[in-house]
């Protein structure tokens, strides 16, 4: 009979893209590791991965199998903290995805609060971009996600709660001959080498489909994947940028500058169908910080 360890072991081979990587994260001797997947697919009636002397990759039937083993896992882990709240403990595990700029929500505030108030849980915080957060959401890999979508933009697949929404801004060097202005153009942006998040983010889909819509050319001169280092990119005169106007307060050595048909992205916290306990009461205090703000 399939055991949860088996799953942990597959997981890990996918993961890693190798046995000896995957037995040393699990702890155990490769051989080992090796003989409880093959009887997993012998069990299964299915190899789950494809074994070539350069590399291990997962089949189709592995696909599937590792579509529900993170479902799998995460049910088991959380049967001790169903039973725990049943008596009015929250206790267990939290794992929390965001990305980099969140506005008005200090995620490191947030979760100082959460654990002083419910410390016998363990919270841990993985950042990255939006698309990648939502589908490890959808994977049973995080617990609640914190993302950033363009207007228009839907969430699907998991349960959703929005957040705010924010225009972005023109990001300039102080000493830039644009940055006394109140006001640009995209137009007049488009003409400077600019810093964004990767082309496969919805960050940077905004930045894309704010051009597209003007009709003008924009040139990406650097890619970077956080906003500390659109920063200094901009701070160093190496370029301009389009940040969200939220978070332009926490960047003092750059200049924001209105724009003209200033391109939207709306935040939002998801979480899936039936959240841990664990997840419900950081949703709960979210909420609460969520009112903080707007009676201020």
């Amino acid at each position: 009979m399939m055991n949860l360890r088996q799953i942990e072991f597959v997981l890990a081979v996918a993961e890693e893209s190798s046995f000896t990587r995957a037995a040393r994260r699990c702890h155990t001797v490769q051989s080992a590791l090796s003989h409880q997947v093959a009887r997993l697919e012998d069990e299964l009636g299915a190899p789950l991965f494809e074994r070539t002397s350069r590399r291990v990759r997962l089949t189709l039937a592995g696909e599937a199998f590792v579509r529900q083993a993170h479902a799998a896992l995460e049910a088991a882990r959380r049967i001790p903290e169903e039973v725990a709240a049943v008596t009015g403990q929250v206790r267990g595990q939290i794992t929390i995805g965001a990305i980099s700029a969140l506005g008005n929500i200090d995620i490191v505030a947030l979760i100082a609060q959460f654990h002083a108030r419910y410390p016998q849980v363990d919270v841990r915080l993985s950042q990255s971009g939006s698309e990648e957060l939502l589908e490890r959401l959808r994977q049973g890999r995080l617990d609640v996600a914190l993302v950033g979508l363009w207007q228009g933009e839907k969430v699907e697949g998991v349960e959703h709660l929005r957040i705010a929404q924010e225009k972005l801004v023109a990001l300039l060097p102080r000493e830039h001959s644009l940055a006394s202005r109140k006001r640009l153009t995209l137009e007049r942006l488009a003409t400077l080498p600019l810093v964004d998040y990767p082309k496969d983010s919805s960050a940077r889909r905004q930045t894309d489909k704010a051009f597209a819509a003007a009709g003008v050319a924009h040139q990406i001169r650097f890619e970077v994947n956080h906003l500390n280092l659109i920063e200094q990119f901009v701070a160093r005169g190496l370029a301009a940028s389009l940040v969200p106007e939220s978070v332009v307060r926490n960047l003092p050595g750059v200049v924001p500058v209105a724009l003209q048909d200033a391109p939207a992205r709306v935040l939002y916290v998801a979480w899936p169908k039936f959240p841990s306990p664990a997840a419900s009461a950081f949703l709960a205090l979210l909420r609460e910080q969520l009112d903080a703000i707007a009676s201020r």
